[in-house]
């Protein structure tokens, strides 16, 4: 007997086009099921409010950018924005730290969403002075920092609440949409408020 018939195997691999369609379906949802764990893994509640501390920390940095570079002198309704992005970020980096679960995850998102809507409204506020007529602008007040040296705390708290005639003046404008600072801004707190009511709410995402 011829020693290739003895080495030749008795079993051949199927080759017909059911075995081929097979194949492929195996490999597509292989593929399916490591893209959904790797969305899963991306969109961990935790790493999430890791992104919402970046973007706060983003959104700082393009205003300090504005002010010392491009040399825009911010309001104090612009300065009380600031202070909402940087409390929105606080409270994210917080619950990344602490990984919260159940009523954290919603205590934090809830904070988050919270301050992101209060800062949206001194956007609203700022945008509203904008677009005020001109006789009904409010009268411009010094600097922050002339006014909380000179005048009562009582007094820079209204101011730093309501705006003045400082806060109406529109110093850039983006030259795609020509909106002002406030407006995107505005866009920014949204894109917060929803995310973060959407971390107090959600159901972590299952890991293989």
């Amino acid at each position: 007997m011829p020693m290739t018939s003895i080495l030749k195997p008795s079993w051949n691999v199927p080759t017909t086009p059911d075995h081929g369609i097979y194949l492929t379906q195996i490999n597509r949802n292989t593929k399916a099921h490591m893209n959904n764990s790797t969305i899963n893994a991306l969109l961990r509640t935790r790493l999430v409010y890791l992104y919402i501390f970046l973007f706060c920390i983003s959104l700082l940095g393009i205003a300090m950018y504005m002010e010392h570079v491009m040399m825009l002198e911010p309001c104090p309704l612009c300065i009380m924005q600031r202070v909402f992005f940087l409390a929105t970020g606080i409270v994210a980096l917080v619950a990344f730290i602490h990984n919260p679960v159940a009523r954290g995850k919603l205590i934090y998102g809830g904070l988050a969403a919270v301050l992101s809507a209060a800062g949206g409204g001194f956007a609203i506020r700022q945008i509203y002075l904008q677009h005020l007529p001109k006789d009904e602008v409010p009268a411009c007040g010094p600097s922050l920092s002339y006014m909380i040296e000179q005048f009562p705390l009582r007094d820079v708290l209204s101011v730093m609440f309501s705006g003045d005639g400082n806060c109406a003046e529109i110093l850039w404008q983006d030259p795609v949409l020509g909106w002002a600072i406030p407006q995107w801004s505005l866009v920014g707190f949204v894109m917060l408020a929803a995310v973060c009511a959407w971390q107090a709410i959600r159901k972590q995402p299952s890991m293989p």
